[in-house]
């Protein structure tokens, strides 16, 4: 089994832990990230910044059918197989196959221990080992795990944790693919569930956190964000609050915000007025609906097809408004760590400690811009810290919004989040589509 490409509905992979490899450190322009060349064009070309994250979407589960050369997925390297029983590694075995559903109806598990179980086999693994690299994710326990959670058949486990969509099932997806550049390793902050994710994507920690606890429900994080910062250096930004008052929008975890900036916090629809009249601030933060039908997070039960359409508006949106040659425009998901410590019990009894020192799992993500190549397929960046090949994560962002607005690292972790400022060329691309694909339902089973 080849562990960094078999990245189920979670997808969480080998290279989840921190894979190097040999890379050519010049960008598709002939420029590195962070250079002076790269920076510059950058500001150049990028005034404002549209980011949004969708829910709980693994690399393979959503890409894992599209034909296109360079992507690291199922059909052009799997299939990839899970043993019924990790008790029982030469027993069955059930492989990915092409068949999922519009609405995965069971939400795997992504509490810490739960992926624990699925990258490992066990919920309590050795820190210790995972650090030294003795010892390696097998991906052997999703089907398990989802089979055993919902005490369903291990067949209907297999197709909702490694399932993947057919091209047909995902055009407006395919799309963006084929016309901007898709990040092989993308790789979310904890190996754990939304919130702690969310935080970490926008403050560049997870500042101790492993679940969705209630801090999260009453603005109790007191810790700098993206939102603070931008304000404190004059950046304007908006959160587009989509979340219907379910919970509260991601730029409200924070204190500051609660006390200073609520009025920053907008309907989501707000957004469509302001790309289509030329008013989007420099930073428009996106949170889509969750997590249930009809939602438009993908966030199962939450459907493919809804979520496209969302993705759909937002680009018709912005691509057709005044300000799309000066738009960067970044879609990825929510779903993973840093130096202070999360203890969980787990299903079993037993207890683990995170330590939040390593990545999570590896999430569908493009970046979107007349100034990107088209159908470009972006591997591995480069650690800015240390010169050394590394996985793009949800901080990236932070640190491609620090070259951009000359911000300070958030925090260590963000010092050594590969940039992805190289992608953005000097030269605008007049062929980007003006609309894309409309996305369709389809059935429940393939």
């Amino acid at each position: 089994m080849k562990a960094n490409t078999l990245l189920p509905l979670l997808g969480l992979s080998g290279s989840a832990v921190g894979a190097v490899v040999n890379r050519n450190n010049q960008g598709p322009f002939g420029y590195a990230s962070g250079s002076k060349q790269s920076i510059a064009n950058l500001k150049d070309k990028v005034e404002n910044v549209v980011w949004i994250l969708l829910e709980n979407r693994g690399f393979d589960n959503i890409l894992g059918g599209v034909h296109k050369k360079g992507l690291d997925n199922v059909v052009n390297n799997g299939p990839f197989c899970n043993p019924v029983s990790v008790s029982a590694p030469n027993g069955q075995k059930i492989c990915s196959q092409f068949k999922d559903f519009d609405s995965v109806i069971h939400d795997p598990d992504h509490s810490v221990t739960g992926v624990n179980f699925e990258l490992y086999g066990t919920y309590n693994p050795s820190n210790d080992a995972i650090a030294n690299g003795t010892l390696k994710p097998s991906l052997d326990g999703f089907v398990e795990r989802q089979a055993d959670r919902y005490k369903i058949s291990s067949q209907l486990a297999t197709e909702e944790v490694m399932g993947y969509y057919s091209e047909d099932e995902i055009p407006t997806l395919v799309n963006l693919v084929d016309e901007f550049t898709t990040f092989n390793y993308w790789h979310s902050c904890v190996p754990g569930p939304t919130n702690p994710n969310r935080l970490c994507a926008i403050a560049g920690t997870a500042d101790g956190h492993g679940s969705n606890d209630n801090d999260f429900d009453v603005s109790a994080i007191d810790i700098p964000s993206i939102f603070q910062v931008a304000s404190e250096k004059g950046i304007s930004w908006k959160n587009y609050d989509g979340t219907n008052g379910a919970f509260l929008s991601d730029a409200l975890f924070f204190n500051w915000t609660a006390a200073n900036a609520k009025s920053s916090v907008v309907p989501f629809e707000n957004f469509y007025q302001d790309a289509y009249l030329g008013t989007l601030p420099k930073l428009s933060y996106l949170n889509p609906s969750c997590c249930g039908l009809d939602t438009n997070s993908m966030h199962p039960s939450g459907n493919v097809s809804t979520g496209q359409v969302l993705l759909k508006q937002i680009y018709d949106a912005v691509r057709t408004g005044p300000q799309w040659d000066k738009t960067l425009l970044l879609i990825t998901f929510d779903e993973t760590g840093d130096n202070k410590t999360y203890t969980e019990k787990a299903t079993d009894g037993s207890t683990y400690t995170l330590n939040f020192d390593r990545l999570g799992g590896r999430m569908p993500t493009w970046l979107v811009s007349p100034y990107t190549p088209q159908g470009h397929i972006e591997n591995f960046g480069i650690d800015p810290a240390t010169g050394k090949s590394a996985s793009y994560s949800a901080t990236s962002v932070l640190k491609t919004l620090g070259y951009l607005w000359d911000l300070q690292d958030f925090t260590p972790r963000v010092s050594h989040s590969p940039a992805f400022d190289h992608l953005i060329g000097p030269n605008a691309r007049r062929n980007t589509p003006t609309t894309l694909a409309n996305p369709h339902p389809f059935p429940e089973a393939v």
